[in-house]
Order: C-alpha cells, then sequence, then structure tokens
C-alpha cells in the first residue's frame, strides 16, 4: 500500500459545495492520512517539524483545494515556504523527497473551454499550476496529472457533484492500493471523474 497524505486547505470552508464534500471523504477513508491545514493552523503558524516529519512518512502528498486568482490558498504557499527548506527539500543534502509524488486537486469555478488559449482565461489550467510543477521537480518529485473539477460552482445543479465526489474517493483509495496507474497519470494534462486510470476497474 502506498502511504497517502492529504493537504486540505480553503478558507471558506463552512460556505464551500464541493471541497468540503471532498474533504468530508477523504477525512473518512481508513489507511489515509489527512490534515486541514485552515483548521490545524488557523494563525498560519505552521510546525515545520511536525509538517516535515508527515513528508518523510508517506510516499504520495496531495494538496485540495479551490483555485483561487489563478493560484493556491495562501497558506499553502505558507506551508511551502517554510517546510520545503534547503538541506531538507533541495539543495545541498536536501534530497528528503526524491522520488515522492506531489498531487494536486482542484475546483475550478470557470468551465473547461475557458481555460484554453481561446477562452477567457487565455491559457490552459495546467500553465497556472507550473509553480506547483516546478516545485515538485526542484525536490526531486514526480507530478501528476491533477484531478479537477471544471464549473465547480454549477456542479451542484448539472449532476456533477454526486460523480465527482466519487471519483474523488476513487482516486484516492485507488492511490492508497497501488491501483492508481502513474504511467497515464504522468502523461495527461488533468483528469476528470470520468478519466481515472485505475486499474482492476476501481
Amino acid at each position: 500500500m502506498a502511504r497517502l497524505l492529504v493537504y486540505y486547505a480553503h478558507p471558506g470552508h463552512k460556505y464551500s459545495h464541493a471541497n468540503a464534500r471532498m474533504a468530508t471523504v477523504a477525512s473518512r477513508l481508513e489507511g489515509i492520512t489527512f490534515v486541514d491545514l485552515y483548521r490545524d493552523y488557523p494563525r498560519f503558524d505552521i510546525d515545520v517539524d511536525i509538517e516535515q516529519q508527515r513528508l518523510l512518512e508517506h510516499d504520495v502528498v496531495l494538496f485540495q483545494f479551490p483555485f483561487f486568482w489563478y493560484s493556491t490558498p495562501s497558506i499553502i504557499k505558507e506551508w511551502q515556504d517554510l517546510v520545503l527548506e534547503h538541506g531538507f527539500a533541495y539543495g545541498s543534502g536536501g534530497d528528503k523527497l526524491e522520488g515522492k509524488r506531489l498531487m494536486v486537486a482542484i475546483t475550478a469555478a470557470g468551465p473547461q473551454d475557458a481555460y484554453s488559449t481561446g477562452g477567457y482565461q487565455h491559457y490552459p489550467l495546467r500553465d497556472f499550476l507550473r509553480p506547483l510543477e516546478q516545485t515538485a521537480r526542484l525536490c526531486g518529485m514526480h507530478f501528476p496529472a491533477p484531478f479537477v473539477l471544471y464549473a465547480s460552482l454549477r456542479a451542484p445543479g448539472d449532476g456533477r457533484m454526486e460523480p465527482h465526489v466519487e471519483g474523488y474517493r476513487r482516486l484516492l483509495s485507488a492511490i492508497r492500493d497501488d491501483r492508481y496507474d502513474w504511467a497515464v497519470a504522468d502523461s495527461a494534462d488533468f483528469l476528470q471523474f470520468d478519466q481515472l486510470p485505475i486499474r482492476d476497474g476501481g
């Protein structure tokens, strides 16, 4: 079994539709470590020793968050700045995370066609995630395809919410149980609930 660490970051959790339900699923899955960053660090006083130890103890690190202003919620940036230290995550002697995987599960308010050269966001969603992808590379980590819910505000009314949340459960379970096809995930730009490369029927 793979050791999976899920970091959840949503500053408006009580107003969330998709992310709150996804977080509930993740927090209840056995064999997975679930951390709610805003709950555990309401003043952003991140415990570096605890977080680095968590990273050492897990194989896959997944950040779940709503896509805010083309970036992550601010606590994730604070976490990166403090936890991914020189000599630990990169630089001289900083090889502690080599070979691990860093992935994201995100919700985006805009529809999929908005994230294209012809759409109103002008760039593919993956382009906005390059800083995270490069962070993973600098740390010697793999960055597989993000798990994405586009047009997330419309999902409760158009029938996509239930399959997305169930897809998230299947994704996490497959990673934990070593049934997730990383070769497919590594080569895709992004994956949605009906595209998950899960072996053995999932």
